[in-house]
């Protein structure tokens, strides 16, 4: 309450309320993961695993949403009030846990599992990132953001399945910073239209496009160069970071396997799709998804 004194008298008023994170019902954010390209919460793996990556999920799938949904005025300070939370997660003392349910929830997994402040916040430093900046000039600079947005969501599963060394966070980030190229390849109209282009500059003029080309019905022989181009790069950190399956064992194996396959599937969609991601949004099926992904499994790689 504030006190405002007028004529000798006290009048109080209520303070307007912080704009706060908006919190997504459960069965909402189920259904989310369900359509994702890479659900984190696979079916098949043991129900405690399930329920720690679904809270990972939660949490990352909130940071976006508020990157993306959020009012742009408002967008940093709800990142800073998620961000503030986390940090008196990581603070304690257990009894006293932070406002936002997405981050409660990350209480029991952060807790049975050790995993350090850093990949979660790096999430929130991704969306931060979001608000201010709209084109990367080269890959390089496109696979500097892809650590910050993708790369700790593989770290933290490594650490769920008790898996984390950083021999393994290096497979690991390349298959993540893989399966986010690939995300911005299905998705180049709809950033576009959000004001965001995620196709390095130097190769879109490179391949004779314009960032216009991006709002056309159907993509130009040019731009389908380019997407194809920027899918082969996409292989190739898929590739680097295959090896990653056969260095696990359980559930850890099937969770990977599960990524790596869901990355070939959509690269797979893509070019059956002729590249051409304006006129379709590329997107494998369920089934082919399977496919793929029990033969990494069975590979190891």
């Amino acid at each position: 309450m504030i006190r405002d004194r007028a004529g000798g008298g006290t009048v109080l008023r209520q303070q307007p309320a912080e704009p706060q994170p908006p919190v997504s019902p459960p069965r909402a954010m189920a259904a989310k993961a369900g359509a994702e390209n890479f659900p984190v919460a696979l079916r098949m793996l043991p129900r405690r695993y399930r329920d720690h990556l679904m809270a990972v999920y939660t949490f990352a799938r909130t940071v976006d949403d508020i990157g993306d949904e959020a009012p742009p005025d408002q967008r940093l300070g709800l990142l800073a009030s998620l961000s503030a939370d986390l940090e008196r997660l990581y603070a304690g003392p257990p009894g006293s846990l932070p406002g936002h349910p997405a981050v409660r929830g990350l209480a029991d997994v952060v807790a049975d599992c050790g995993i350090p402040m850093r990949p979660f916040r790096d999430l929130i430093a991704a969306n931060e990132q979001d608000q201010v900046v709209f084109r990367y000039q080269t890959f390089d600079d496109l696979l500097g953001y892809c650590q910050l947005s993708a790369n700790p969501v593989g770290q933290i599963v490594l650490y769920v399945f008790g898996s984390y060394t950083p021999e393994r966070a290096e497979k690991s980030d390349a298959v993540c910073s893989a399966l986010q190229v690939i995300e911005h390849l299905q998705d180049v109209a709809e950033d576009y239209r959000a004001g965001r282009v995620y196709v390095p500059l130097d190769d879109l003029r490179g391949h004779g496009c314009r960032e216009t080309d991006l709002a056309e019905p159907a993509a130009s022989p040019q731009l389908r160069g380019l997407i194809a181009a920027e899918a082969g790069r996409a292989a190739e950190l898929l590739a680097e970071g295959a090896p990653l399956v056969g260095q696990l064992g359980g559930a850890a194996r099937l969770a990977v396997a599960g990524y790596l396959g869901g990355g070939r599937a959509a690269l797979a969609a893509l070019a059956r799709a002729g590249y051409d991601v304006l006129a379709v949004t590329p997107r494998p099926s369920k089934g082919r998804t399977a496919v793929a992904m029990a033969s990494a499994l069975v590979r190891g790689r």
